[in-house]
């Protein structure tokens, strides 16, 4: 390919997988443009990122500064949702050489006429977009500079920062190279800051034994709201298979009664597109949705892309499922587990397009009532390109849509799913215990390429995943997690009121919870109140009321004397709202230690003093040294600082 440009421009980042995938932000946060700009011999050169919305059809630009070693860096901000478009751009200034040539001929005392005409030549294409003010000035320079008696007022000028200005601020983009188009995907605030609140809606009566309703969730909304949970996600809400329906404790026969797995979607009442006839009515799920939202709470629908056996689908598209030679079609399984109440859809069918477009058809359905967050069940056990497919059909009409990847599977699938296009993805957080696996941890999340693409979202349990930590543990273990989840990761969620009632009954050696409530319906008293409830209510305000715990990547570790303490500092973007957050990872021992300040990035000197006020307690410490003690006790094993200088 022939190209006369002389710029090379190379290693633009960010950018995922060679610009295959679009790198994702939220609305008024920036992208920090790197790129290696480099020409051939000693030309002076330039570098600028342009950039546009996807409904803009003029590039904006922002100037590059070289940092060093032909590294060139710029930021730019993005104002509104929906795609950007950005791109490196670089070019040999010869307005800028010229006036470094003839700065060190001037000061060899050389006599430059023949460098001031041909300094005319490049001021007189500046004059078409300048103002008035800048026109008078450069026909002033053009008038000196053809002059011979107006030498010494020429060269003066010839030198001036103003006209510096005026060559950057104009600049003659000659044989200019350009990178590729590479794309920002700019969302709403939820999909970066969110807080979860996971109950299945059946266990929500106030009568014991009895199905709970959406009218009986209403009622929930209040207490939800008041401990500072911003989505509430429902397991699957649709109607349950009768055949082969689960029994409690997920045994394979039920009994009369027995009400079956919700993930078993799909019976003669209906299937995806419908609800469970004792939950409620179409308009009852709506109007839940609507008093939710005077509750500042979204409600996130489980999208769960499976059938029970007597699913509709399965009589009107067989060919969405693979039948062996006797006529059955293969239960799902996860080895060892074993789903025989649902039945995979064969997504290799010749019927594929119809298949995908119901699958679209769906979601927009319940997109339509109402609903903006979607937690997926099990996406990577389907197609990437039908995620990456469908998630850009809905975004494109509907771009407040977020989605939550349920994919506790290997990190390259985890990966693969965020890339496609998921907002949000489900971690290894559950299963992170130690103060070096923690570091090891947000490290990977936060320092590498993961940071541009990859929302982590913390759970400390699922109805899933009754971890062995939380089996038998004590309230400070419980608390220990939640401020773990909610300090580390802007996004968190828990499986209630499981969580904050401590209810870890479990099946022997294994992480799962003994007679699940995902087998059966529960009743709660869903009122009580507890250290655990009142800190969990504390720690989420906080978190509303501070910017640096509402995004992930902005982290530091900090050194402390203890390896049952883990510290680490957060911040905003402008540094405003600093946060130092310590916690110890003992259960039941007190546990002391120096932590180091980051002095450096707080901007100041050994000595300096620094006033740390804690959000929980409010009580507030001066600390004049780089190294301050700190003790926490099982009572209350974390401190939440904010930084006041």
């Amino acid at each position: 390919m022939l190209n006369q440009s002389r710029v090379v421009i190379e290693a633009v980042k960010p950018q995922i997988n060679c610009g295959e995938f679009f790198i994702k932000r939220i609305v008024n946060e920036v992208v920090n443009v790197d790129a290696h700009v480099l020409v051939d011999g000693h030309d002076i050169i330039a570098a600028s990122v342009l950039y546009k919305h996807e409904k803009n059809k003029t590039w904006s630009e922002v100037r590059m500064y070289d940092v060093g070693n032909d590294e060139w860096k710029a930021s730019f901000s993005l104002e509104k949702q929906g795609f950007y478009t950005y791109k490196v751009q670089g070019w040999v200034d010869h307005a800028l050489n010229w006036q470094h040539g003839i700065d060190r001929k001037i000061d060899d005392n050389q006599h430059v006429k023949s460098e001031l005409l041909e300094g005319v030549t490049l001021l007189e294409p500046l004059l078409k977009n300048a103002t008035k003010e800048e026109k008078d000035y450069l026909n002033y320079c053009i008038a000196c500079f053809n002059d011979e008696s107006k030498y010494n007022e020429a060269i003066k000028e010839a030198l001036s920062s103003q006209l510096h200005s005026l060559f950057t601020k104009y600049p003659d983009k000659h044989l200019a190279n350009e990178s590729k188009e590479l794309e920002v995907y700019v969302d709403r605030k939820k999909a970066r800051f969110s807080t979860w609140y996971e109950f299945f809606p059946r266990s929500a009566s106030e009568i014991a034994g009895q199905h709970g309703t959406f009218k009986d969730c209403e009622r929930l909304l209040p207490r939800i709201e008041q401990m500072g949970f911003d989505v509430l996600y429902f397991p699957p809400v649709h109607p349950i298979g009768e055949v082969n329906r689960k029994g409690k404790n997920n045994t394979t026969e039920a009994k009369d009664g027995d009400a079956g797995s919700a993930w078993g979607i799909g019976s003669k009442h209906g299937g995806h597109k419908d609800l469970h006839p004792q939950l409620g009515t179409v308009e009852d799920f709506k109007n839940l949705i609507k008093e939710a939202k005077k509750h500042n709470i979204e409600i996130a629908m489980d999208y769960a892309l499976q059938a029970a056996p007597d699913h509709p689908w399965v009589e009107s598209h067989p060919d969405w499922f693979k039948w062996r030679p006797d006529g059955t079609v293969q239960y799902a399984e996860n080895p060892p587990k074993k789903y025989q109440d649902i039945l995979p859809i064969y997504w290799e069918s010749k019927d594929y397009k119809n298949l995908w477009n119901e699958c679209l058809d769906t979601m927009l359905y319940w997109v339509n009532c109402g609903v903006n967050v979607f937690r997926v069940d099990n996406p990577h056990t389907k197609p990437y390109y039908f995620w990456n497919w469908l998630i850009a059909q809905v975004k494109k009409k509907h771009p407040d849509v977020l989605f939550l990847a349920e994919a506790f599977t290997k990190p390259k699938v985890m990966q693969q799913l965020a890339k496609q296009g998921y907002t949000q993805s489900y971690t290894y957080f559950t299963w992170r215990n130690s103060k070096q696996e923690f570091i090891e941890y947000l490290t990977e999340l936060t320092q590498t390429d993961q940071r541009e693409y990859m929302q982590p979202n913390f759970w400390p349990n699922t109805p899933d995943i009754n971890p062995y930590h939380l089996q038998g543990a004590n309230e400070a273990k419980y608390l220990q997690r939640y401020a773990l989840a909610a300090t580390l990761s802007s996004s968190i969620g828990i499986y209630g009121p499981v969580f904050e009632q401590m209810i870890d009954d479990a099946i022997p050696g294994k992480e799962e919870y003994y007679m699940s409530e995902k087998f059966e319906v529960k009743h709660y008293d869903w009122f009580k109140v507890s250290k655990l409830t009142l800190l969990i209510s504390k720690i989420n305000a906080v978190r509303h009321q501070n910017e640096a715990l509402q995004q992930t990547n902005n982290i530091k570790f900090l050194n402390v004397e203890n390896d049952n303490l883990i510290a680490f500092y957060k911040w905003n973007d402008s540094k405003t709202n600093e946060i130092l957050i310590i916690i110890s990872l003992d259960q039941y021992y007190s546990q002391q230690g120096n932590v180091q300040l980051p002095l450096t990035e707080l901007g100041i000197g050994a000595g300096h003093r620094v006033q740390v006020q804690d959000l929980v307690t409010a009580s507030s410490y001066n600390w004049h040294n780089e190294w301050n003690y700190v003790e926490l006790h099982p009572a209350l094993p974390f401190h939440i600082f904010k930084i006041n200088k």
